[in-house]
């Protein structure tokens, strides 16, 4: 349940859904497992797996839900061999070539009887909306893997108005910022010891930097050149460690010893109450991270 990537939308109208109208809805795409003839299905799963059968869990004002895909394992290699053999023997059998629309109709069928055979595999993707602050927060490390979620969900609950953060600058701006100007990071936000720094253009080269001190002549002087920072490593209020992307997407988020403390002192019976407490804890304080890390990029866009 720990996410471990941040995809951060912000509501553009008020989330008005209660838990239990949000329950109904996507009871309407309650996730089923691949039959014999899908390539994959998508659909909502309990967030506490086999302890609850609820589609959604409200703890503090916070929803969350959780989306299963899954898929059938067919490599091309497979598919392709098939396809080869199938086809040698219509040429050798009818002394004819084989040619691009035959193939393709020939594929499609060796494809239609590989599937039931086929092993599958299944990824689950959480997420909470935070009605209460106008955020919706994806565990996710791709906008593609993200927007398969909100995709889900808006078609279950027929509008669903997010954005991306509209912010007043670009964070890659701010982040080089931060190491040119260095001690510009703000509180409680601070340097961790990873950066990634990037050329502009789409053909510009890259330098990865790794537990090192960040800053450094070096490292300046790559940014006096022109290079900019793509991603950097922070650290929040002791709490957590991430890296930022100049894409707003938090990856490598990692809680420290301080939110387990937190949780030692809470005593849960159950795998329910743990869950519980867990969600309780993280999103309180994904919360205040949220807010701390817009106001250090300087805050979102009035438009």
């Amino acid at each position: 349940m720990w996410f471990k990537n941040l995809i951060i939308y912000r509501f553009s109208k008020p989330f008005e859904l209660s838990a239990e109208e949000l329950e109904e809805k996507l009871s309407e795409k309650r996730f089923r497992s691949c039959g014999s003839q899908d390539m994959s299905t998508y659909g909502w799963v309990p967030p506490l797996g086999r302890h609850g059968d609820m589609l959604t869990h409200a703890a503090n004002g916070f929803v969350m839900v959780c989306a299963r895909k899954e898929e059938k394992i067919l490599p091309a290699s497979v598919i392709n061999d098939v396809l080869n053999e199938r086809i040698e023997t219509i040429e050798q059998e009818q002394d004819r070539q084989v040619f691009s629309k035959e193939k393709k109709t020939l594929k499609d069928d060796v494809i239609m009887e590989l599937l039931p055979k086929a092993f599958t595999k299944s990824q689950n993707t959480f997420a909470y909306i935070d009605a209460e602050t106008g955020w919706m927060v994806v565990d996710a490390s791709s906008f593609k893997k993200a927007e398969e979620l909100t995709s889900c969900l808006r078609e279950c609950v027929g509008s669903l108005p997010i954005i991306n953060p509209a912010l007043k600058n670009a964070p890659s701006a701010i982040m080089t910022q931060w190491l040119q100007q260095n001690p510009s990071v703000p509180a409680p936000l601070s340097l961790g010891f990873d950066c990634e720094l990037r050329e502009p253009g789409d053909e510009g080269g890259q330098i990865s930097i790794k537990k090192q001190e960040l800053i450094t002549d070096e490292i300046l002087a790559h940014l006096d050149a022109g290079m900019q920072v793509s991603k950097l490593a922070l650290n929040w209020d002791d709490a957590q460690t991430f890296v930022l992307g100049d894409d707003m997407i938090i990856r490598k988020l990692k809680f420290t010893e301080v939110i387990e403390e937190k949780l030692d002192a809470i005593n849960a019976e159950t795998a329910a109450e743990q869950f519980d407490a867990d969600f309780s804890v993280m999103s309180l304080s994904l919360r205040q991270l949220i807010k701390d890390l817009i106001e250090a990029l300087g805050g979102e866009s009035e438009q």
